[in-house]
């Protein structure tokens, strides 16, 4: 090779990978939810426009800022707040995964409390009779199977099916810093996946309802009312420790980082930590052989977690998460595989597995022995031409 052609490479080769390591590790760091400002607290781009209305609050335990709730805030500045709306977890986010959620009053401002879970997921017209207006502030985690994107879609077609404006408010994606997984497939539609993007979407909530509005996903190809209150100080390729959990198994950032890829494990014999003191922070099984120890236990009030009280051995990723910024910025595949690798004798997948992934080639391709490489491979065409309909719709 020729001097100048030798120097060519190396130019090129700096030039890249500085390039991957800028783009995905080096602006990847940790920040304080309360870094950005949260489109709720910017009052002075919507208050004015809830004056005089009758308002329904979509709202949880996360629709806080500066320390106080959504709700309380605006009662506090006259807005007329005739009901609440709830996703999963219920009002207060302590009611478990997939736990039914009866409608109720909150006790502090004796206000009506709609669950929009189990049978009733999307607000009835008679939940809406007294309603002028919609405001929904729930924090997402930027994964399609985390159910508060499937509420906000359903809100959204009952908005348009009753000719009610959305104001959604918008907050940071703790995992909006990559887009990654299988793109779903239109026939494994359900309420953990309901419209073709990959696991990890890299859109905020309120860039993700832009979306759904702006493609027409939503039924009979309707489009709401919909105005997005934007944040600001928002950096997207980021990690969000978020001041409040968003659900009872999501603790920590740990947690949120890893839960993109753990939660595969949720259609599988093996326990994500579920009734420990580290969900969604380990993986592990009885049959296993990997060195970390956990026993799953039933905490009062909750029902019994997959394999409670017996003792699993896996993996504790809690140092994995730790080195984010040596981490590739992509779902890690090797764990399921290594799982399924040792208790592929036992019956390892369930039907919920292929509602996670969103097709059912994965759960095949695993069974088949590809490699991690090799399955990432067969998702790229549908990343491609998902990137091109995300880049219509980001406000950061």
């Amino acid at each position: 090779m020729s001097m100048q052609k030798f120097f060519l490479f190396l130019s090129v080769f700096i030039f890249v990978s500085f390039n991957k390591l800028n783009g995905q590790q080096i602006n990847k760091n940790i920040l304080k939810a309360e870094d950005a400002v949260v489109g709720a607290s910017r009052l002075e781009l919507y208050l004015s426009t809830l004056e005089d209305m009758n308002v329904g609050v979509v709202a949880n335990q996360t629709s806080i800022f500066n320390d106080t709730h959504l709700v309380d805030t605006l009662l506090s500045h006259g807005i007329n707040i005739t009901k609440i709306f709830t996703p999963e977890h219920g009002f207060r986010g302590t009611a478990d995964e997939g736990a039914s959620i009866n409608n109720s009053v909150d006790e502090r401002t004796q206000l009506p409390i709609i669950s929009l879970y189990g049978n009733n997921k999307k607000p009835e017209e008679a939940q809406l009779h007294d309603i002028d207006i919609l405001i929904f502030d729930l924090q997402d985690v930027g994964t399609r199977f985390y159910t508060y994107i499937s509420t906000m879609t359903y809100v959204m077609e009952a908005a348009a099916e009753n000719d009610i404006p959305l104001i959604v408010l918008d907050r940071p994606n703790p995992n909006g810093f990559y887009v990654d997984g299988p793109v779903l497939e239109k026939e494994n539609k359900s309420f953990v996946g309901m419209h073709q993007v990959p696991v990890v979407y890299g859109l905020t909530i309120g860039e993700y309802a832009m979306m759904v509005n702006g493609e027409y996903w939503l039924s009979d190809s309707l489009q709401c009312d919909l105005t997005v209150v934007p944040m600001s100080k928002y950096k997207r390729n980021s990690i969000y420790e978020l001041p409040v959990k968003p659900s009872p198994n999501l603790p920590n950032w740990e947690a949120v980082y890893l839960y993109p890829s753990l939660c595969f494990f949720e259609g599988t014999i093996v326990s994500v930590g579920r009734g420990t003191e580290f969900p969604f922070q380990v993986y592990g099984h009885p049959m296993m052989t990997d060195d970390f120890v956990f026993t799953p236990r039933q905490s009062e009030g909750r029902r019994a977690p997959l394999l409670c009280g017996e003792e699993c051995h896996g993996e504790d990723l809690t140092e994995y998460a730790h080195n984010y910024k040596r981490n590739e910025n992509q779902i890690n595949l090797s764990w399921i595989i290594n799982a399924y690798n040792q208790l592929k004798n036992e019956k390892f997948f369930n039907n919920f597995f292929i509602k996670l992934s969103g097709t059912e080639k994965l759960q095949q391709q695993i069974e088949q022995g590809m490699t991690e490489e090799e399955i990432r491979a067969t998702w790229q065409d549908d990343l491609d031409n998902y990137m091109k309909i995300r880049d219509k719709y980001l406000i950061y």
